[in-house]
């Protein structure tokens, strides 16, 4: 049966506008993006097929591209529409960031953070540069590794700090195997580049870990 032969009551896009966003299931949710279905399946029948095949909606968002393409009436142009949502999201989140303090507001940080990192096949490092009233100036990605390592070095992270005359640093990187554990050597890095940067009188103010949906918290856990 076609969506459009359901209740009004029960259709996605109707169900939406009714009760809102946070009404609908994943499946309903993606159907809605998806628009129309293929021969055979209903748009929201395709949408559960997509979290079928890639397990979640995070694992939609960063299926690879040809994988996507793979799916019957998935091509191109979805899976460029998805990548846009996806980076519209991540911007509407850093546009939060920049207009607050990340101190009073700490889950927009970690929103971003998962959204920027938690789909990258390789390990990444990224800094949050903050002003003297702990908004973000800028985001830097520090470096791109291998599915288990990124290298970082304070003098590094130091000169892109004094670049964007940051009075205060957050910095993050991920784990692809989605382990939320920090390892030992995540734990020295984060002590080396907390007294780099105290020597130019900047603060780090957090280590975040981004591991699948989890977000670690170096400071919450006593490593700053």
């Amino acid at each position: 049966m076609a969506i459009s032969d359901w209740p009004a009551a029960e259709r996605p896009r109707e169900k939406l506008l009714e009760r809102g966003a946070q009404a609908l299931s994943d499946a309903e949710l993606l159907a809605i993006f998806l628009r129309v279905g293929i021969v055979g399946l209903s748009a929201v029948d395709l949408a559960r097929l997509l979290l079928t095949e890639f397990g979640s909606l995070n694992g939609v968002f960063s299926a690879p591209r040809a994988a996507f393409g793979k799916i019957a009436g998935m091509g191109d142009a979805k899976y460029a529409q998805l990548q846009a949502v996806l980076e519209m999201a991540r911007r509407a989140l850093r546009e939060d960031m920049a207009q607050t303090d990340v101190l009073t507001s700490p889950q927009a940080v970690r929103d971003y953070l998962g959204l920027l990192l938690r789909n990258r096949q390789v390990e990444c490092f990224i800094a949050l540069m903050l002003d003297a009233g702990h908004q973000v100036t800028s985001v830097v990605e520090l470096s791109q590794g291998s599915v288990n390592q990124a290298h970082v070095y304070p003098q590094e992270l130091a000169r892109h700090a004094l670049h964007h005359h940051a009075s205060a640093v957050i910095v993050a990187h991920n784990h692809p195997s989605g382990r939320a554990t920090p390892s030992a050597a995540d734990v020295s890095l984060t002590g080396r580049l907390h007294q780099g940067l105290a020597l130019l009188d900047i603060r780090l103010l957090d280590h975040f870990l981004v591991a699948g949906n989890q977000v670690y918290s170096f400071a919450e856990h006593g490593h700053l």
